[in-house]
């Protein structure tokens, strides 16, 4: 502070208002700071308020009762008959609705919004598959069926309501593995601005009694409100197997799961445009109850490829390949009667590895015999015929390596 006296003994009067001056500013910023301190002092009780405040009670609401409470189901155990807190928007108290209960009185607190739960909701294909009808060799008539039974009424439904029918609510690609049934389903997926939805059948199987057909009904709300929605249920025979007279608790926790989902295929909810597609490698197991008529009403058989398929498998999965002129697919087509399409895929990348062992860019019909006679030989020799592998020399063996130098 400069002194407020000059050298005569005098007062400073300029000196000394400054210095007022600059005391009401410093008490204004102290003000400032000490108005932040009492809003972090609030924060911080507020938040020590939440960490020290009894976890909520989830619930679902029932029936509300001509004196004002309700009946809940709460997640935790029995139905109970609560009251409801004075700030709570009965407005919103409908059946069916989620509520939080105080743990103390159990009664309704809040009532939460409507969420979507975070297994169903990771099951929905955000990228889809770069796969059409034209990645997939043969199966005419199937790729002609589906497009009838799924990608058309969700793309025209105007032509089957001015026909007066109805378009299937579903579809079961049934078939050996590796035919082509998955491609299938992703070429639908892709031709299609619809919401696609993936789930393998053996994820609604889970621990708890009741979850699995929780999570069956909470996929086909999710479905209904993302419409229009396709649902892609893989090896659907994992929870749709005949139904036996008597199990265990877990079999017949996969049974209530069936039910559910064949209440929600042919329930009272309609499913609007919503299309549900399945495959399965069993179809002599599934239950009969769910191949009428009404719930997958079209069963399409999926089949191993003819001679006229596998040379559009080969023709499809080496049009980016370097062929020799000695490459004939319609030879390879012949030589590989009984082979699937994932055979075929598995027979052209194994080709073109044979290529990359003797250092070339082209593949050759050498390549290809070899890559027949490996794969088709390793799909029906059996694993414990040791005797008849191929002992490769450590020679021959660093003559093929010789490409990664």
């Amino acid at each position: 502070m400069a002194s407020t006296i000059d050298g005569n003994g005098l007062i400073d009067y300029r000196a000394l208002i400054e210095y007022i001056k600059h005391l009401e500013r410093r008490v204004k910023e102290l003000e400032l700071e000490r108005a932040e301190l009492r809003r972090e002092i609030k924060r911080y009780r507020h938040e020590l308020e939440k960490l020290q405040m009894p976890p909520l009670i989830e619930a679902v609401l029932l029936d509300l009762l001509p004196d004002g409470r309700a009946v809940v189901k709460s997640t935790t155990g029995p139905n109970l008959i609560v009251s409801v807190a004075s700030n709570v928007d009965t407005s919103k108290l409908v059946p069916g609705a989620l509520v939080a209960l105080n743990q103390r009185g159990s009664a309704i607190v809040e009532v939460l919004p409507e969420r979507e739960d975070p297994a169903v909701r990771a099951w929905e294909v955000v990228k889809k598959p770069n796969v059409t009808f034209d990645h997939i060799g043969g199966l005419w008539e199937q790729k002609r069926e589906l497009y009838e039974a799924i990608i058309l009424p969700l793309q025209k439904p105007e032509l089957f309501r001015d026909l007066g029918i109805e378009p299937p609510k579903g579809v079961l690609l049934y078939g050996p593995p590796g035919c082509g049934k998955t491609l299938l389903a992703k070429a639908v997926a892709a031709m299609t601005n619809a919401t696609f939805i993936r789930v393998v059948a053996s994820q609604f199987v889970q621990k708890y009694v009741g979850e699995g057909a929780r999570l069956v009904r909470e996929l086909f709300k999710f479905a209904r409100r993302k419409a229009p929605a396709i649902i892609f249920i893989d090896e659907i025979d994992a929870i749709a197997a005949r139904r036996l007279e008597v199990g265990t608790s877990g079999e017949r926790e996969v049974q209530r799961t069936l039910m559910q989902l064949l209440a929600e295929l042919d329930g009272f909810d309609p499913l609007d445009n919503v299309k549900v597609i399945a495959a399965t490698n069993r179809i002599d197991i599934l239950d009969p109850a769910i191949l009428r008529p009404g719930r997958f009403d079209r069963l399409i058989y999926v089949p191993p490829p003819d001679l006229n398929a596998r040379y559009e498998i080969f023709k499809i999965h080496t049009a980016k390949m370097k062929l020799a002129k000695d490459v004939d697919l319609w030879e390879l087509a012949k030589l590989t009667e009984g082979a699937t399409g994932a055979d075929i895929k598995a027979i052209v990348t194994e080709a073109g590895y044979n290529a990359l062992r003797a250092g070339r860019q082209y593949v050759t019909r050498e390549d290809f015999l070899k890559a027949i006679e490996k794969v088709l030989k390793k799909r029906f020799r059996p694993y414990s015929d040791v005797s008849t592998f191929n002992v490769v020399s450590p020679e021959k063996r660093e003559t093929e390596l010789t490409y990664l130098a």
